[in-house]
């Protein structure tokens, strides 16, 4: 290989790739390179035979020659354009055709190669191409943390997550699964992204909460489709677990995940490969999977909401993170540490937190764990009020209620005030808070469409 070569990152295996050429030696020659280095390499000798092969499985790279029997390269790549292709696509000519060549890449091939050609030069531009693909998948993932204000620092001394610190920086570089669990709010999700941080993966970090997504469509979501597997799938779609190629999928809120998506997702822990649906073929994935959840698992399975072998399957190594309420010294320092982030955020000046307002933050339940404390911040700094005046507040609003409720309110507030409390609790996850309730989603979902819907309020 060229330099060039020697300087290119180490690609993920679990790529996909359909080389269309009507030579059967030139089919032979890039089958068998390319399958040394990918998970999967077909070949097709028409645009016929090409589609069949992209209507059971999804490609990442296409390698087509420009002139073929009956209809050209250039005109099926303009075709999968308009289907909103996402696969990348390379062309091959035997023609010195420059006005070709220009117009295949202003319609955006990701290469152009002259036969003859050296294998060297292919597996170079299929190596571009791929770090490209990937560079647009780590950018994407960069932007959404940023928009959420994302930051990788785990605060906390207390002894008990002085522990959490350790387990992690012993289990992040291997590729063991990871059970992370813990109550609503206590940061699961920073566990899994440090984890993920410290592993030296070069792939995206991809969060899923599985108790937001339609179990009906989970699996198209964690696992792709094919066009035509079911109603509404006009073309081929990249899954998640193909999104996180080469990095790590976190699959928050793992005991909403319905029985039967559990004996999937076993089988591809135990596989390691995933099949789309509508798919007859599996594709293999290089993917670490990070579990997480508010319940207790164990007693999910003694209830038969969860299944016994998949429950010992991710809790290969288990992360326990405690509640706040159990470490108030670590109050403290979140206190000061979202202060200066939110003020900062927001473009405000910081509250001053008085020694009065400290003990009270250590002596708080804090049910909403780090989310709650977060919130209360971050009120305190958009009101402008001081945090004395926050505490006697509240004060005032326990003497005049019951369980935090005006005794003037009428019923349908007080359960209207709760319910929506209970939701943003697990931050707009309905199913969790339908199950804390003890309704079912179904319930749930009606009674926010009468609130909010037919009073022409705005659901926050």
């Amino acid at each position: 290989m060229s330099q060039i070569d020697n300087n290119l990152k180490p690609l993920p295996s679990a790529v996909s790739v359909l080389i269309v050429d009507d030579e059967p030696g030139m089919r032979s020659f890039l089958n068998k390179a390319l399958s040394k280095k990918f998970a999967l390499v077909e070949t097709a000798g028409s645009i016929e035979d090409a589609e069949q092969l992209r209507s059971r499985c999804h490609f990442d790279l296409l390698i087509v020659d420009i002139r073929l029997p009956g209809r050209s390269g250039i005109e099926w790549h303009e075709a999968l354009d308009e289907q909103g292709r996402r696969s990348d696509i390379i062309f091959m000519t035997g023609y010195a055709d420059m006005e070709v060549a220009i117009t295949a890449l202003r319609a955006g091939a990701s290469d152009f190669i002259m036969k003859p050609f050296h294998l060297e030069q292919m597996m170079t531009a299929v190596d571009r191409c791929i770090e490209r693909r990937l560079l647009k998948r780590e950018n994407l993932m960069l932007r959404r943390e940023v928009s959420i204000g994302y930051s990788s620092t785990i605060i906390g001394s207390s002894e008990a997550m002085k522990s959490v610190k350790h387990i992690i920086e012993r289990v992040a570089p291997t590729n063991a699964v990871v059970l992370i669990q813990g109550e609503s709010g206590t940061g699961k999700e920073l566990v899994a992204r440090q984890l993920h941080l410290l592993s030296g993966r070069q792939g995206p970090f991809v969060p899923v909460n599985c108790g937001s997504i339609a179990p009906e469509l989970l699996e198209s979501e964690l696992f792709g489709h094919t066009a035509g597997a079911f109603t509404g799938a006009k073309g081929n779609r990249e899954g998640l677990f193909s999104f996180a190629s080469g990095g790590t999928i976190f699959l928050d809120e793992i005991g909403e995940m319905p029985l039967i998506m559990q004996t999937a997702l076993l089988r591809v822990l135990e596989q390691k490969a995933i099949r789309p649906v509508g798919s007859e073929k599996e594709v293999n994935i290089d993917v670490r999977v990070i579990a997480a959840t508010n319940r207790t698992l164990i007693d999910e399975v003694d209830a038969g909401n969860f299944r016994r072998d998949l429950y010992y399957r991710l809790n290969v190594l288990d992360i326990l993170i405690p509640p706040l309420r159990d470490r108030p010294e670590d109050v403290v320092e979140l206190t000061h540490h979202f202060t200066r982030q939110l003020a900062a955020e927001l473009g405000v000046r910081e509250v001053v937190w008085s020694h009065e307002d400290m003990v009270k933050l250590q002596q708080h339940e804090w049910p909403g764990n780090i989310r709650e404390l977060r919130n209360m911040i971050e009120r305190c700094i958009l009101l402008g009020k001081p945090p004395a005046e926050y505490w006697k507040q509240q004060l005032k609003s326990d003497s005049s209620s019951t369980s935090g409720y005006p005794l003037d309110w009428p019923l349908k507030e007080v359960e209207k005030h709760h319910v929506t409390s209970v939701v943003d609790l697990h931050s707009g996850n309905k199913s969790a808070a339908a199950r804390d309730l003890g309704v079912s989603r179904k319930t749930l979902d009606r009674k926010y469409k009468e609130w909010f819907e037919f009073s022409g309020e705005q659901e926050s």
